[in-house]
């Protein structure tokens, strides 16, 4: 019979007692105590048991939960018995960092000495157990106050760990999940140089000079560089997407999933199964699947983008949006399927995204969005350079996400989108200027306004722009961009895949090609905006970019050429 699927249940004692459904990973608990590493820091994307598996360690190690080495009978590191005999042995501080989604530093500050103080509460009974002198009672106390110093909260896991070891007679087990979620809220709130100051000084006291640690585990969805929070933790283990350690641990194999399937009645959906949510890669470790995607699959029995919709993705679409034009270039080609190269640093140095390609495609990387179908040897390069990697979408799940998100930014301007789309198809300038001008307007403020307004310029949005306008007509035409034609770079070029073939008759004469090119309005150079799409007229015909057209047999009167002007938020087409 097949048992029950639970969806979002992350305590580990109650997917046990409750006989939901549940695929084993306890072997990680073996593999990371017999690696002996001080202190574990595990990359894995949103929504790959992060979570569960940091529960199933605290109710393995806990002596809170010793005796009760039930929750793990019939699992794999039962059958152990040296394991056994470990169960519910370790004193284990355990906390997650997943709620600190603050919009600036002193909330942030406040939401972290409230976790730390709850830890405190929960561990009172310390207080008067009659192990803490009156100076350990005094700081104690100051702890459970609502204004704490920096000194005092940055020290207090230090503390702790001093203070249950001398009541168990053991050094302790810290677990830390999320730990860099307050690190990606700081990037987007603007106030990263103030949380990494705070956060180097807890993590230091914490895992680097604490004499009463006897190993911890950090998880999260980033490594964030050693000069950010971890300069001082020389002691560290790092394992990410690309390390071999614990790669089957995270997420589910294949074997797994189809074992799920065939468990669920669903063996016929395999096929479609794999198609949609495979690809993710750990290591050596080829075709892992995300649990969430999976679980609700298996509970729905419907195919539907459930990974992808599990969170706002701001900061990805931060990043898209206001990349430059190769990003958008790069990401384009990811949404035609293809692969591109680029240099991965796992390190991610958040304050240096903005406009760093590499650290871009390093972090869709690391979430999941993005999986290395090869890379380079430094044995195959010159010396001196970086091996390139070769990368493209994980899956369709996550193509149908990013195609969503772009549809998503014009929203807002839905109707006035797809009138600039018809009008676009029948050639009717007049009506594209009245759209696109009605579009850019909000589309332009979403992109360049807020809290923390971008600092870019609004030229540095126009190709994907268009890039989010042309998502629909993909089925319909070949959509390429910054491309060599002629004897220069187009900016963007529609070409028919079926011209005439497909019932669509425009200008009598079957569906024709569309070259674009996009110019900002010069005031030195221009006197009018009417001025700059005569400019970007003449550069399509002097650079010759309809010559790839030309060469496909497509006939020059069936070749529409626009000019863009931009003007701020103003937009005439030409």
């Amino acid at each position: 019979m097949a048992r029950t699927v639970a969806i979002g249940i992350q305590d580990f004692a109650k997917v046990i007692t409750n006989h939901c459904f549940y695929v084993d990973k306890t072997d990680f608990i073996r593999e990371w105590w017999e690696s002996k590493d001080e202190v574990t820091l595990i990359t894995r994307p949103r929504r790959f048991g992060k979570t569960l598996n940091m529960s199933m360690v605290e109710q393995f190690f806990s002596v809170e939960n010793a005796g009760q080495g039930g929750l793990f009978e019939g699992l794999s590191v039962w059958q152990d018995a040296a394991y056994r005999e470990l169960q519910g042995t370790y004193p284990v501080i355990s906390l997650t960092f997943a709620r600190v989604k603050e919009m600036n530093y002193l909330d942030t500050r406040a939401k972290i000495c409230e976790i730390i103080r709850k830890l405190y509460i929960k561990y009172s009974f310390l207080r008067e157990s009659g192990v803490l002198a009156d100076a350990d009672k005094a700081y104690f106390d100051r702890i459970l106050q609502l204004e704490v110093s920096n000194p005092d909260i940055t020290s207090a896991l230090y503390q702790l760990s001093d203070f249950m070891c001398r009541y168990y007679g053991k050094k302790v087990i810290i677990l830390l999940d999320e730990y860099d979620t307050p690190m990606q809220e700081a990037y987007m709130g603007g106030y990263w140089d103030e949380l990494v100051a705070f956060i180097r000084s807890l993590f230091n006291s914490s895992f680097k000079t604490n004499q009463w640690l006897e190993r911890a585990i950090l998880t999260g969805i980033t490594r964030i560089s050693k000069e950010s929070i971890f300069s001082d933790l020389n002691n560290l283990k790092v394992v990410t997407s690309t390390s071999n350690e614990y790669a089957t641990s995270f997420g589910f194999t294949e074997k797994e999933v189809f074992n799920a399937l065939d468990e669920c009645g669903l063996s016929e959906q395999k096929e479609q199964v794999k198609n949609w949510y495979d690809g993710f890669i750990f290591g050596i470790y080829r075709d892992i699947y995300n649990p969430w995607s999976i679980l609700n699959f298996l509970d729905t029995g419907k195919i539907a983008t459930y990974w992808a919709n599990t969170s706002s993705n701001s900061l990805v679409g931060k990043l898209i949006r206001e990349g430059s034009s190769r990003i958008k270039e790069k990401f384009e080609t990811l949404l035609e399927g293809k692969s591109i190269l680029s240099l991965i640093d796992e390190q991610i140095v958040y304050n240096r995204l903005n406009g760093n390609e590499s650290a871009i495609w390093s972090l869709l990387l690391a979430s999941g969005y993005l999986k290395v179908l090869s890379y380079e040897d430094y044995l195959d390069i010159p010396e001196g350079e970086e091996p390139k990697y070769e990368l493209t979408l994980t899956n369709l799940e996550v193509k149908l996400m990013f195609q969503s998100m772009i549809r998503d930014w014009f929203s807002s301007t839905e109707a006035d989108y797809n009138d600039f789309i018809k009008a676009l198809l029948l050639g009717d300038r007049k009506a594209m200027n009245v759209y696109m001008n009605r579009v850019a307007l909000n589309t332009f403020s979403y992109f360049d306004t807020g809290k923390n307004p971008s600092e870019a310029e609004p030229e540095r949005f126009y190709h994907g722009f268009v890039l989010g306008l042309m998502v629909d007509l993909r089925g319909k035409y070949v959509i390429t961009s910054n491309r060599e034609s002629g004897f220069g770079r187009y900016d963007v070029i529609l070409e028919p895949r079926n011209p005439g073939k497909d019932g669509m008759i425009i200008n009598n004469c079957g569906r024709d090609a569309i070259i674009m090119e996009f110019k900002v309005h010069d005031p030195e150079e221009e006197a009018t905006l009417k001025d700059t799409v005569q400019a970007a007229l003449k550069q399509i015909e002097e650079k010759q970019y309809a010559a790839q057209l030309l060469e496909k047999g497509i006939p020059a009167e069936r070749i529409r050429c626009y000019g863009f002007a931009f003007q701020g938020k103003k937009v005439l087409i030409g």
